[in-house]
């Protein structure tokens, strides 16, 4: 799969220096008696020949913009006019002509992972996702050979960052890192499918997949009917092997199982407990994963090529008119940037005198303004490029200064914001909205660093490695297990300063993958923070393939050691002492 469509996926174009003499035009037919010329007819002139042949070929266009200068929406890709199976629209522009007919190999991947969504995904996410991910992307890979497309280097990272990212429900029991990385490798594998570059491009490239799910259904409908006319003898042959290989294993297998228990284990274990009370379920699924795999190897075969969409860029401004606003602006930023070092330098005790905070409540006022202030930084990045002017080298130099300066000011804005959120963790604790406004204002940073290295070496590759940035923080935060580190920052602190009390009302909620650090408390603490995790883990019986890792490793410590007494003691430590990690204010509100 390539980031381009093949040769064999265009239509063939002619040389404009082509000899006439290899083409020859069709003759008009002879005029018979009943055809005959009326002599008084006058033969239409060569200009409005052509004026009713445009206006033919009106209707076919009506309702598409037309590329230009004043049309700021261009379509890069197809011819203008052109028609191909999908219809009319902006798609059909976009989309190289049809693909070829469904091959068998793409046919049976589809098919085995219609089958295995409705068997494995039913029961919760583990391996089970992965496993059926890799099926489907066996399925694009056979349909784009088929199609000649060639496999790139950033397709191929496209697809294994989206499979890599599926290991996180495997390892992590946590659902919203794992919402995260499902939704990260669904765009992942979106893009490795269409192969966008432009920033249009990467961003409706990621959401491409929904485009194809209905040409994919009947490209793969036509291709099971052209198959089957010719192949009826071979088909029946195929279903009878089938059924009788079936009737083998069910007939063999409840033997084995009868004369032995554990062999009725081991296949208890492997085989999907299908109940009848499942069947609208297990359909639904199979129904989903027979559409998400023909619109996977449809894109595969013939993909949408959205960098076609393109913006047309605004109107170069004066340097002045451009320049002056945003050096105000660096102008603040610096003030601001001083006023902390200033801070730093005279330590929390200046700031308790003149502001009457402790350095705890002082982190917390000013970190949700700083991550605005980066966010809204970088809009008036993207905008002042749009409006920068064009002149020559000594705008470029100026644009790269003026822009510079203020990613790099930036910079220390979102170093600032994440020491004032370390202060306020170290003094309240640890949560789930914490880590991840911190990790948010890191990958912040990330984007401004990478922006920065735009403007020395290029930004041609600037879209993708955002995505790319997004993507690896996503897979990051999800295998570093944030659950575990909030349990484990909350331990710690309790340990090193027990007077400060934990919040046990907190972290009985989180997830198995908090067990480990959570055993390490002293009792009464440790079985009422594991007292709902336990009746979670230990009281459902989760088949192997939708059980994470996480899950399992807490299953084990908690046969080890299970929780003790019966939690009257939870609810003298869920009343005395501190609630939420602190003290809360006189109006009991707190935005984090």
């Amino acid at each position: 799969m390539s980031d381009q469509p093949s040769e064999a996926s265009r239509p063939p174009e002619q040389s404009p220096q082509a000899d006439p003499q290899q083409q020859p035009e069709p003759q008009p037919p002879a005029p018979t008696a009943a055809a005959a010329p009326d002599p008084s007819v006058k033969a239409a002139a060569p200009d409005q020949l052509v004026k009713d042949a445009a206006a033919a070929d009106a209707p076919s266009r009506a309702g598409t913009p037309a590329a230009g200068a004043g049309n700021p929406w261009q379509y890069g890709a197809g011819a203008p006019g052109a028609r191909n199976s999908t219809g009319d629209g902006v798609t059909a522009r976009l989309r190289p002509p049809a693909p070829p007919l469904i091959r068998p190999a793409v046919l049976w991947t589809v098919l085995a992972t219609a089958v295995l969504s409705a068997l494995l995904l039913g029961d919760g996410l583990g391996v089970n996702l992965l496993i059926v991910a890799v099926l489907a992307a066996l399925a694009a890979f056979f349909a784009a050979r088929s199609a000649g497309r060639r496999l790139r280097p950033w397709t191929a990272t496209w697809a294994v960052g989206g499979l890599a990212l599926l290991a996180v429900p495997a390892l992590r029991d946590a659902g919203w890192p794992t919402f995260l990385a499902v939704v990260s490798a669904f765009a992942l594998g979106s893009l490795a499918l269409h192969g966008s570059r432009s920033w249009l491009g990467v961003l409706i490239g990621s959401l491409g997949l929904f485009d194809s799910v209905v040409p994919g259904i009947i490209w793969g409908v036509r291709g099971i009917r052209a198959r089957a006319d010719g192949s009826r003898a071979r088909w029946g042959a195929g279903l009878r092997t089938t059924a009788v290989a079936a009737v083998l294993l069910v007939v063999f297998g409840t033997l084995f199982a009868s004369a032995d228990a554990a062999f009725a284990d081991l296949l208890g274990s492997l085989i999907p407990d299908v109940s009848l009370g499942d069947g609208p379920w297990r359909i639904f699924l199979f129904a989903l994963g027979l559409a998400g795999a023909l619109a996977a190897a449809y894109a595969a075969a013939a993909p949408v090529r959205w960098d076609g969409i393109t913006v047309s860029p605004g109107k170069p401004r004066g340097r002045v008119e451009w320049a002056l606003p945003l050096i105000v602006l660096n102008l603040l930023f610096a003030a601001f940037i001083a006023l902390q070092l200033v801070v730093l330098l005279g330590g929390y005790e200046k700031v308790r005198a003149e502001t009457g905070l402790d350095h705890a409540e002082y982190a917390r006022q000013g970190f949700w303004q700083l991550l605005w202030a980066t966010l809204l930084t970088l809009l008036v990045i993207a905008l002042a490029l749009r409006w920068a002017p064009r002149g020559g080298s000594r705008d470029r130099t100026l644009v790269r200064a003026v822009l510079g300066t203020l990613c790099v000011l930036t910079l220390v804005v979102v170093a600032s914001a994440l020491r004032r959120m370390d202060l306020y963790v170290d003094e309240y604790g640890l949560t789930r909205l914490r880590i991840s406004v911190a990790a948010m204002e890191l990958w912040l940073g990330v984007v401004l660093v990478l922006i920065l290295a735009a403007g020395v070496f290029g930004a041609r590759f600037l879209p993708r490695a955002i995505a790319v940035s997004a993507a690896a923080g996503v897979l990051a935060f999800g295998l570093l297990s944030p659950d575990g580190l909030i349990a484990e920052q909350n331990v710690q602190r309790f340990e090193a300063r027990e007077s400060a009390g934990i919040d046990i009302d907190y972290l009985k909620d989180l997830s198995a993958d908090a067990v480990p650090a959570l055993d390490r408390l002293p009792e009464p603490e440790r079985s009422c923070a594991l007292r709902i995790i336990q009746r979670e883990v230990l009281h459902t019986d989760t088949p192997w393939y939708a059980t994470s890792w996480g899950e399992a490793r807490a299953k084990e410590i908690l046969e080890k050691r299970p929780v003790q007494g019966d939690g009257r003691d939870c609810y003298r430590l869920g009343t005395d002492g501190v609630r939420d990690g602190y003290e809360p204010d006189d109006d009991g509100y707190d935005p984090y």
